[in-house]
């Protein structure tokens, strides 16, 4: 009984204390979503109301009357959906060179590279602007996708991935005359598909969700994501706050339901990383 007694309360202030964090970590979000739900002002009562007296959608109706919000969700969808597969082709392809291939000065360009993750990604943005510019790219789509088509850090995490991928297996598919292209294409990739994921996640996460670079490079409205559109409402409406609340739920929703659906996926990489790398 005094073992069970010794056992039982470390259990039940672990699984507590895990419940608290749990209840702070999503009481924000759901009162972000209570909020776009509630009459006008409401949201700005205090104490802070958790439910709606009256659930309304009148604040969605809005964005969709006030926003040519469709075009900025397309927008977000498309440039997101696009960085993230080019990303992933690009830091597939470079994480297996950096992990299988022998060239000449491959250690300290790769050493470079991870140095290069203390460098802030502010600084380099007056450089890549006026870079960008000297193409013409500035007010595109592709003014936008282009930056996030490779990153040191989607690169490390493939190519540590990949060195616990024995070398004897694609020497196999040599001798068996496959391409190297071949090899990557039919050989690496199936096997990297649960760090491809848990990458694809934070890719696109980022790239859905970024604000800066797109609010610098694009000064078109028609081209705007959505969350630069929304940073504009909020100039526009800044005391209607149950607005800005739907506007957040929306822009919060896709990346959840991706999460959701690829969940299991993502953990297995994790999972697998951990331990190959």
């Amino acid at each position: 009984m005094n073992r069970f007694m010794r056992s039982f309360f470390p259990a039940l202030a672990l699984y507590g204390l895990l419940i608290f964090g749990l209840l702070l970590t999503l009481t924000p979000l759901w009162w972000m979503i209570a909020a776009s739900l509630m009459p006008s002002g409401e949201a700005n009562s205090v104490p802070p109301r958790l439910w709606p007296s009256t659930v309304t959608f009148e604040h969605y109706t809005a964005l969709f009357t006030r926003l040519d919000l469709a075009r900025y969700l397309l927008n977000s969808a498309l440039l997101a959906g696009a960085v993230t597969a080019i990303s992933l082709f690009i830091n597939s392809m470079a994480g297996y060179a950096f992990a299988k291939f022998r060239f000449q000065g491959r250690d300290p360009l790769f050493q470079g590279l991870l140095g290069a993750l203390v460098i802030p990604a502010q600084v380099a943005m007056l450089p890549l602007f006026l870079l960008l510019k000297q193409f013409g790219l500035i007010n595109t789509y592709w003014g936008v996708i282009v930056p996030g088509m490779a990153s040191i850090f989607g690169i490390f995490l493939i190519r540590q991935y990949l060195l616990a991928i024995p070398d004897s297996l694609l020497d196999a598919a040599r001798m068996d005359g496959a391409g190297e292209f071949r090899i990557y294409w039919s050989l690496v990739l199936p096997l990297c598909r649960p760090i491809l994921v848990t990458l694809a996640i934070f890719t696109f996460m980022g790239a859905w969700n970024d604000f800066m670079w797109p609010l610098i490079v694009l000064t078109d409205s028609s081209l705007y994501t959505l969350p630069v559109a929304l940073a504009n409402l909020l100039g526009e409406h800044v005391q209607d706050t149950e607005m800005m609340m739907a506007g957040s739920v929306l822009t919060v929703l896709p990346v959840m339901l991706l999460f959701v659906v690829l969940q299991k996926y993502y953990i297995a990489g994790i999972m697998l990383g951990g331990m190959k790398g």
